[in-house]
């Protein structure tokens, strides 16, 4: 061999010496390593993560000062160091990895009769999954045994799998044993007394057996206890005990009356002063507080009805009025679409859409109730309309504003007239005055006209004194048309033609050309306009004139079918006077038509009147007299305004107003309103006979007339005026020496009417002629005026009449 495998040769046995750095480790090892080990095994250089053990390397035993001082310090907090497991410490990563698999629980790998996943068979009797034999096996070995396996042993890990049932699991279900009645009874024995008078119980007990009766009972009780026979007694927030507070029928079935009234007053308190403070969370507690107002009180756990005491239903009634007055909103709730309730809301939305939803029910129950307390004619009806009136006044815009105000006008249907009737009135007039929207007015004369006609005109004078507060004379603005009351004509369909056909020809327009992109936006801005006004709860204007043209139309229709009636009705009085309230209103072409019938009517005899409102002699004529003063004041107001144009001739009325004079100096209460029978409590004022007179003699001698006016129709009036004042009371005939000096200073020609002295005149006064032209008015003097300044009573009435008797024109 050469040289060279020499140094190969001499390779292999350099590889077995160990290193320097591996002596120590390796005589550790061989220390450790049994004597018989094979130390030829070793081979190369041993990485420290094979190893079994590590060492740890050997501490230095010299210590520092400062480390003396710290383990003479802390000495006893080391003392855990000296209990470490060595072995476990040194234990390598590769030997804990061993020990674990070593210990590791064995489990048997589960065979199954599937295919495997790369299987392409697709017979299917190929295999079978057995489910019904194995089934059949379970089910006659393990159904019905209740001990475990016969050999105590624990079970397989067949047994352990998770696909097979456990023992616990073919045990059988038990079932509770209803527990069967006893057939024996124990009946104990009598007491003992004692010799010093104690009475001892006996200890004997007598077994018996059991009576059928008891069986029979015992059997009853058991069937009544399964839970089939249980009925659901669970009670609702309205009736049963919440928060604190007993239930209903508790409270109501109280037997002291005090007591029940005592608990149902502190109970609707705190309930209305919870809902006050928070109403979107209180539904229940409303729908309680309804149930307290209710006639009958039914509940789950009580099926028989129970009978409210009336004090109760009463308190009950006027709380839910005064919480319903605080927590209705400002706007009326309106039901909701299927589109918005298929819609995905906030929560938010949903739980105020709830809250108004529940409250327009409730709201409905509440009026519903009364309206049958209204029907029924109850104790509770007049509580009941007060309700509903107030509600109508005060929740007007509301939802059910109709049904609020067809059962008060349906209150005012009766001829008699009493307290309720006065409430109702003036809620209508009331309603009247508030509206500022003009369509609740308009739902009320609707109402009213239907009635009336329904009613055949046999209603109440004071019905129709209401209509007089309707806001159309002043919300109106404008004074009718001389043609036309309907709204104005639209501009032609053409107009939009012609405007484009003057643009093209260079002619100027009224209208600006307005391109497609700006009309477009001029469109959206009204839209958006339009939306703004509807948040703000905005007035439109144009919509209140179309909705009080409406209302003046079914106004006037009720008005001319009064006076147009062939029988006389007890509404004329009202019906004149709300034709001469809204006179500037009506159509020119109706003028002829009304004035022929308003001098049909003024020359009816007196006792035509209907044999309905007659009371007396002297109330028959006042009716007269007062209609045929409201006929002369219609007709001069219908020709007051627009209808100077006409051509009218009214002198017939200026003689009816001359003839009526003397008739009503014969009135003693001519000065007193003019009262219909029953009605002296409502918000309408009644102008006395006094003030009709005044107001049409004013008419006949107004400055727009004056020129007109002939002298001796001022002298006719003047003299009687004079004679008349002379019964009249105080009040009236100062008013009326007023209007003769007023008289006088107009025409000059009365004052020589003023002087005694004799002169020549034309005929003879004749007093009892009612035509003011044919009376020869300047054949006499006032000497009327001297008897009223000498022997009248009134300072007042002396003191007009001389100074008139001595007047001098300057």
């Amino acid at each position: 061999m050469g040289p060279k495998s020499k140094k190969r040769a001499a390779a292999p046995a350099a590889r077995t010496r160990p290193a320097k750095k591996q002596k120590v480790a390796l005589g550790q090892s061989s220390k450790r390593a049994p004597p018989n080990a094979d130390r030829s095994k070793v081979k190369g250089k041993e990485r420290a993560y094979e190893r079994e053990y590590i060492s740890i390397p050997a501490a230095d035993d010299d210590l520092s000062g400062d480390d003396e001082a710290s383990l003479d310090e802390f000495g006893d907090s080391v003392n855990f160091l000296a209990a470490l497991d060595h072995q476990g410490i040194a234990r390598s990563k590769k030997e804990t990895e061993r020990l674990h698999q070593l210990h590791k629980p064995l489990r048997k790998q589960r065979v199954d009769d599937l295919p495997s996943v790369d299987s392409h068979n697709e017979d299917s009797d190929s295999w079978s999954t057995n489910i019904e034999d194995s089934d059949a096996e379970m089910q006659s070995d393990d159904l019905f045994s209740n001990e475990p396996d016969s050999d105590g042993q624990p079970p397989s890990s067949d047994e352990l799998d998770s696909d097979t049932e456990m023992p616990y699991e073919r045990v059988p279900r038990r079932l509770h044993k209803i527990s069967e009645p006893e057939t024996r009874r124990n009946i104990p024995g009598l007491p003992i007394k004692l010799s010093d008078g104690r009475i001892q119980a006996s200890q004997k007990v007598t077994v018996a057996p059991a009576l059928i009766d008891d069986v029979e009972d015992t059997e009853d009780s058991v069937r009544s206890q399964s839970p089939t026979a249980i009925p659901s007694t669970v009670e609702g927030v309205a009736t049963g005990a919440r928060f604190g507070r007993p239930a209903v029928v508790d409270v109501i079935k109280n037997t002291s009356r005090k007591a029940r009234i005592q608990g149902a007053k502190d109970q609707i308190a705190s309930i209305c002063q919870e809902i006050i403070a928070d109403p979107e969370n209180s539904l229940g507690l409303l729908r309680r507080l309804h149930t307290f107002s209710l006639k009958t009180i039914t509940t789950p756990s009580h099926s028989e009805p129970i009978r409210n005491d009336p004090a109760i239903r009463k308190l009950a009634i006027l709380s839910q009025l005064a919480v319903f007055k605080d927590i209705i909103p400002g706007y009326r709730i309106r039901p909701l679409t299927d589109k918005e309730k298929a819609e995905k809301v906030s929560q938010m939305v949903a739980r105020t859409r709830e809250w108004e939803q529940g409250l327009v029910l409730v709201y409905q129950s509440y009026l519903r109730a009364l309206e049958a307390e209204l029907k029924a004619k109850s104790d509770l009806a007049d509580v009941a309309l007060k309700c509903m009136c107030t509600l109508a006044t005060n929740a007007t815009h509301f939802n059910f504003r109709v049904n609020l105000m067809a059962c008060i006008v349906a209150r005012l249907s009766k001829k008699s007239w009493d307290e309720s009737s006065d409430l109702c009135l003036n809620t209508l007039i009331s309603i009247f005055r508030n509206d500022v929207t003009g369509i609740p007015s308009l739902e009320s004369v609707q109402l009213l006209n239907r009635m009336v006609k329904e009613r055949h005109f046999k209603v109440h004078p004071e019905v129709l004194t209401c209509l007089l507060y309707l806001r159309l004379k002043s919300e109106l603005g404008v004074r009718a048309s001389n043609s036309r009351v309907d709204k104005e004509e639209k501009p032609d369909a053409h107009r939009k033609g012609k405007v484009a056909s003057y643009r093209n020809k260079g002619k100027s327009s009224d209208q600006p050309y307005l391109s497609k992109k700006a009309r477009k936006a001029l469109k959206e801005k009204k839209e958006i306009e339009r939306e703004v006004r509807e948040a703000e709860a905005e007035v439109d204007k144009e919509e209140r004139a179309r909705t009080h043209t409406e209302t003046l139309k079914l106004l006037f229709v009720l008005y001319f079918q009064v006076l147009k009636n062939p029988h006389p009705t007890p509404l004329l009085p009202a019906a004149l006077r709300g034709i001469a309230k809204y006179a500037h209103l009506v159509n020119v072409d109706f003028f002829r038509d009304l004035i022929q019938v308003l001098k049909t009517l003024i020359t009816r005899v007196s006792d035509e009147i209907d044999s309905d409102v007659r009371e007396s002699r002297s109330t028959d004529q006042n009716a007269d007299v007062q209609h045929r003063l409201l006929c002369i004041v219609t007709a001069f107001e219908l020709l007051s305004g627009q209808g100077e144009a006409l051509n009218i001739d009214l002198n017939d009325f200026v003689n009816h107003l001359y003839a009526v004079i003397l008739p009503i100096s014969e009135r003693l209460q001519v000065d007193d309103p003019c009262h219909t029978s029953g009605s002296r409590t409502s918000q309408t004022h009644q102008p006395s006979i006094a003030d009709m007179l005044f107001r049409a003699l004013t008419m006949v001698f107004s400055p727009r007339t004056a020129g007109r006016t002939l002298p001796w129709r001022s002298a006719a009036f003047a003299k009687r005026l004079l004679i008349a004042s002379l019964n009249w009371p105080p009040g009236v005939a100062l008013r009326a020496l007023d209007f003769v000096e007023s008289l006088v200073m107009k025409e000059p020609k009365l004052e020589t009417l003023l002087s005694t002295d004799d002169r020549h005149a034309d005929g003879v006064y004749l007093a009892e002629v009612d035509d003011p032209q044919l009376c020869y008015s300047f054949g006499t003097s006032f000497f009327e005026l001297l008897q009223l300044q000498q022997r009248h009573y009134d300072s007042r009435i002396r003191e007009s009449a001389r100074r008139l008797s001595s007047y001098m024109r300057t």
